[in-house]
């Protein structure tokens, strides 16, 4: 355990090293394999986080645990300036190859890839009008501090919204999504996956994130204000937002 309580994915037996070699192993065939283990709900999660983020042209957007940048791209249409950030390298080059300024057409020009670690932000104190996360901080060493440190980056009135799975409150559908994490899961992600122990790992970090009030407490704790979440696919996945105070003095 961290020193302020949280679980350490070293506890685990998972290395952030090696959590970030993973996700470059799967990075060129993520986003499909995805799309197939979510039996398609990933696009409807992103239009949600879309919605919620409520992007504007001008703003600067910081998008963290991008992966390769398709939620980096939902936000970017609206014309906002958006920073794709990622631990991952292989997915910050898939991103780039995909979408950056060497991509064919010269790329997504409001959209910006950057590798950073969650916990350790390269950005300077409120320097953006909103931040997202999705399905990426349950992968960080101390979610607590990834969530200070959104925190930090965003301007007085700026707001956050982190998608990530969760818990479904209704117990026979949650044991029934527990037997598709456990027994189907697997043997669809060796059929379609290039590394099926990524995803062995995902289904653990599933299952060992902590409910929507538990992380509705994280973030108000983290500073945040006006802090709700609302259920998605009958809560196999939460989308939080928040607010940081216009008087942001703690």
């Amino acid at each position: 355990m961290t020193t302020d309580g949280e679980p350490n994915r070293a506890d685990l037996g998972k290395d952030p090293r090696r959590v970030s070699g993973m996700f470059d192993q799967v990075a060129r065939g993520y986003d499909r394999t995805n799309t197939v283990l979510s039996l398609g709900n990933d696009r409807m999660w992103r239009a949600a986080t879309t919605r919620a983020v409520s992007p504007r042209p001008g703003e600067r957007i910081l998008d963290l645990a991008a992966g390769t940048g398709a939620s980096s791209v939902s936000l970017a249409k609206s014309g906002a300036d958006v920073v794709a950030a990622d631990f991952s390298p292989g997915m910050i080059a898939e991103g780039e190859r995909r979408y950056g300024r060497t991509a064919p057409g010269g790329g997504i020009r409001n959209l910006f890839f950057v590798q950073a670690d969650a916990t350790e932000l390269p950005f300077a104190d409120a320097e953006f009008d909103a931040v997202t996360m999705s399905f990426g901080l349950r992968n960080v060493n101390e979610p607590k501090k990834a969530l200070r440190e959104l925190w930090r980056v965003t301007k007085p009135g700026g707001r956050v919204v982190i998608c990530e799975f969760s818990q479904p409150p209704s117990g026979a559908f949650n044991r029934l999504y527990r037997f598709y994490n456990d027994r189907v899961l697997p043997t669809v992600a060796k059929a379609v996956s290039s590394n099926a122990e990524a995803y062995d790992y995902l289904n653990e970090s599933i299952r060992d994130w902590p409910d929507q009030q538990t992380l509705s407490t994280w973030i108000r704790e983290a500073g945040w204000t006006d802090v709700a979440y609302r259920n998605l696919s009958m809560g196999i996945v939460a989308l939080h937002r928040g607010r940081k105070p216009r008087d942001d003095r703690r």
